[in-house]
């Protein structure tokens, strides 16, 4: 495609392995990224991290700053959660990913840190992408809602034109006819993304079903299409949660998952990481 010439693998054959802070995304293991959709305060960032680190993550989840439908709903606490964030990757020994809604916000994000997110919101706003671009940090590019597979593909293109090469696919579902679920995953991405390019592209089966009960199907079958990883939410109390509690697992629930997906694993000969 005219649209994406370095991220295709036609002329980058080999696999791309992103690496931050001892993880390895892309190297044929399956990555696990967990935490809570948003910071909401020390109690409930650090409950999850615990949790979710001694069930076998390896990489931290948890937003600052939230794109929101409403205006009035919860939009993060900015600066203030990603300083959390940063306290618990060192009291728990994880990287973690956050996101970034504006080019402005990009040097805040990346003070603190080790990934920064596009959201499906901002997957074509070109202006962040190319800011991304020039940054030292792992980025983690989600598709669009809307986007086909070559569109999301230019995307990444806009980032890695500028020279930053660390980026990380998410398919996190898209919007289809049906209702059932607050997105359809598209898990045919997974094959076709791994044939068209060399980035690696993992799964969010929190985001793309939009419920509990959802969440470890879809999760199962992302490792068994050959998803480099998966991020999922977890909060201590769901029911509580300011952004997505009806997708968050229980720590609970998340510990019973990672026993269920190390043992598909082993039979699909790779491992968690």
């Amino acid at each position: 495609m005219d649209a994406y010439k370095l991220v295709t693998r036609s002329d980058h054959p080999e696999n791309t392995v992103v690496s931050v802070r001892g993880v390895d995304i892309g190297d044929g293991s399956f990555t696990v990224i967990a935490g809570p959709c948003a910071v909401e305060s020390r109690e409930q960032l650090f409950a999850s991290a615990g949790a979710v680190r001694a069930a076998g993550a390896t990489v931290l989840r948890g937003d600052a700053f939230k794109p929101r439908t409403s205006p009035y709903a919860f939009q993060g606490l900015k600066e203030e959660g990603l300083a959390l964030m940063a306290e618990a990757r060192e009291e728990f020994d994880m990287p973690f990913v956050a996101e970034v809604l504006d080019a402005r916000d990009v040097a805040l994000v990346a003070s603190y840190a080790d990934i920064i997110r596009v959201g499906t919101r901002n997957m074509a706003n070109y202006s962040l992408l190319q800011e991304l671009g020039r940054s030292d940090r792992v980025i983690m590019l989600k598709r669009g809602f809307t986007a086909t597979i070559d569109e999301w593909l230019t995307a990444a293109e806009y980032v890695y034109n500028e020279g930053n090469h660390n980026i990380v696919l998410v398919e996190r579902g898209i919007r289809t006819f049906e209702t059932a679920t607050r997105n359809t995953l598209d898990i045919s991405a997974v094959p076709v993304v791994k044939r068209l390019s060399h980035l690696p592209i993992i799964v969010d089966p929190s985001h793309s079903g939009g419920h509990k009960y959802l969440v470890a199907p879809l999760a199962k079958v992302g490792l068994a299409a050959g998803a480099d990883g998966m991020m999922v939410d977890v909060h201590p109390n769901p029911a509580e949660a300011k952004v997505d509690g009806a997708q968050a697992l229980l720590p609970t629930d998340f510990t019973e998952l990672m026993g269920e997906m190390n043992r598909l694993a082993a039979a699909l000969d790779t491992e968690l990481s």
